[in-house]
């Protein structure tokens, strides 16, 4: 960068701060932005700041929402005996999208990862049993994404809440190893949600 932009090096070194935004890549959005009309700047510095303002989450399933409860948990045509478990948002977009799950949802906000320093107590399980406590769900269905963390995300999350008389399942193992369920399609996603087994 040259040093008479400073406040394009510092908007270019705030990108870069994105998950999967590289030095160079952030480079290039800071200079895309600059190419920008005023307005058009304008425009996405507003939506950013009402994004900010109005979305939050949810209470009951933690999905980000512009409303308390959100449109899926205050849906009365969604089935309340059935709740599937994703680390975030965008798996449960995901999901949802494939039209073959009316459950409803709940988002960890992350997967277990001791490695990353992040345990069971950063994730919105408590939040998950609270809801079960309730005794309307009678299964949970672990879908987690098919990799290390996932994995063992589900299977403590089967050894902590089986005992409790639910019917504990897992998605299918229609999902390659090692990738996440927001880039999945949607027919991989309906077959492995229909083919999902006891855990």
């Amino acid at each position: 960068m040259f040093k008479s932009a400073e406040s394009v090096e510092r908007l270019a070194n705030r990108l870069a701060r994105l998950p999967g935004i590289g030095r160079k890549s952030a480079a290039r959005l800071a200079f895309h932005i600059l190419k920008l009309t005023k307005e058009e700047a304008f425009e996405l510095a507003d939506i950013i700041r009402e994004v900010k303002e109005k979305v939050g989450f949810c209470s009951v399933c933690n999905n980000i929402s512009e409303s308390d409860p959100c449109r899926i948990c205050a849906d009365p045509e969604r089935d309340k005996t059935v709740i599937c478990v994703v680390e975030e948002t965008s798996d449960a977009a995901a999901l949802d999208k494939a039209e073959g799950f009316n459950g409803m949802f709940h988002i960890l906000g992350g997967r277990l990862s001791p490695l990353d320093g992040i345990g069971p107590d950063d994730l919105k399980i408590q939040e998950l049993l609270d809801r079960l406590q309730a005794g309307e769900v009678k299964e949970l269905i672990l879908a987690t994404n098919p990799n290390v963390e996932g994995e063992a995300t589900a299977i403590y999350l089967s050894k902590l809440f089986k005992p409790m008389g639910l019917k504990v399942t897992r998605i299918a193992r229609g999902l390659p190893v090692g990738s996440d369920l927001e880039y999945a399609d949607s027919i991989t996603l309906t077959r492995a949600l229909e083919g999902r087994q006891e855990f």
